[in-house]
């Protein structure tokens, strides 16, 4: 393997250009683009499609149809990289994207990671930089029909079936929070408030894809916490985890929810330590994981 600078010698380092803009040779002959790998981004939108763009043809592959994206900076993260690379080329805003799950394409000396994302606030995208000659959203059943670049090409059929696939993880609160002897009885909606405050982070960090039994490398799940009791009084938070408040027991809120989630096609995982919640989880289809669980991955 080698690494080989853009042709015409590299211009001095700055803003415009990182370490990371380099080709990848491999023994072989293949190139690659991005010293440090490469990313990039599969925006869907339920009512339009995935957003695409059309390679101008002195670029890699030029004249076909793939995703936004391109090399990693050195230190920066595979879905930094693709939520940057995408808004320097089509404008697209990191706030009106929710990430769903990525996919790692590992070559040993390269790799490419496709970070799936769903619109949650519509935009038009915008031609930003020279790379493109247009931007479109194509809906799922004509992408097929597009010259796509090879690379896309190989991936779309995974990823185009995975975006069917909305995994969630229910949170029984209070079984949560009652597994460590912090004090909580002192303060039940305090300690529910510091519990919504760790499942933030746990939803912005993402779960390792083989917890869902499922393709790709992260996902990025529904978090939802049911609360009860006097725990019901302590306030929402951020918004990345949705709150119910039960309104009589906790554990019959619990199954409704995870119920009507796998009534609508969610994967749901329930968090819990209680033996006979958990049974009844599971017969209605959810799966269930400990509370030691969660505070392993959280």
């Amino acid at each position: 393997m080698r690494i080989e600078e853009p042709s015409g010698g590299p211009p001095p380092l700055s803003a415009h250009r990182d370490p990371g803009d380099a080709w990848v040779v491999t023994d072989a002959g293949d190139r690659f683009w991005g010293r440090f790998g490469a990313a990039g981004l599969l925006a869907h939108d339920p009512a339009r499609g995935v957003l695409l763009q059309h390679r101008v043809a002195w670029s890699h592959h030029g004249g076909t149809w793939g995703i936004p994206g391109g090399a990693r900076h050195q230190r920066e993260s595979a879905t930094d990289a693709a939520m940057r690379e995408s808004h320097e080329e089509a404008g697209v805003p990191a706030e009106a994207l929710r990430p769903r799950f990525t996919s790692v394409l590992d070559l040993d000396v390269w790799s490419y990671t496709t970070l799936v994302a769903d619109v949650v606030r519509p935009f038009e995208p915008v031609i930003a930089d020279p790379e493109s000659y247009a931007l479109e959203w194509v809906p799922l059943d004509e992408v097929d029909a597009l010259p796509l670049h090879p690379g896309f090409s190989d991936s779309w059929r995974p990823l185009r079936d995975l975006l069917a696939v909305r995994p969630t993880v229910l949170v029984d609160a209070a079984n949560v929070v009652g597994s460590v002897p912090d004090g909580w009885w002192r303060d039940r909606a305090g300690a529910a408030s510091r519990l919504l405050g760790r499942l933030d982070g746990f939803s912005r960090t993402g779960v390792a894809a083989a917890e869902f039994s499922l393709p790709g490398d992260t996902w990025y799940p529904t978090v939802v916490a049911v609360l009860e009791g006097e725990a019901r009084s302590a306030p929402d938070g951020s918004g990345f985890v949705e709150v119910v408040r039960a309104d009589a027991a906790g554990d019959d809120t619990l199954v409704a929810e995870a119920q009507r989630r796998v009534g609508d096609g969610e994967r749901v995982l329930l968090v819990t330590s209680d033996r006979a919640l958990g049974e009844r989880a599971v017969a209605i289809g959810a799966s269930v994981r400990g509370a030691s669980w969660l505070r392993d991955v959280a």
